[in-house]
């Protein structure tokens, strides 16, 4: 993956999404060093998201499970917060 600094980023901008877009690459952004952000394509923002759906499907599951009777979207919710 490659890494850029936030003042090559902004001066690279309309390369950098054309590289996301077309070629697929995945980029980091450095503020003083540090990564702060990632620039990817529109396809693999939607693999990302398509995970995170069925990561919170599968936890909603099992909170179903757990209970015997009547689940609100609340106690779920809690439930949840208390094992994260």
């Amino acid at each position: 993956m490659t890494t850029f600094s936030a003042t090559e980023a902004r001066a690279n901008f309309q390369s950098l999404i054309s590289r996301a877009e077309y070629k697929g690459e995945r980029m980091i952004i450095q503020r003083h060093g540090k990564p702060v952000v990632a620039i990817i394509g529109l396809e693999d923002l939607k693999k990302l998201e398509a995970m995170d759906d069925a990561i919170d499907s599968a936890k909603l599951r099992h909170a179903v499970e757990q209970n015997d009777g009547f689940t609100t979207l609340e106690e779920i919710t809690a439930a949840r917060s208390m094992h994260e």
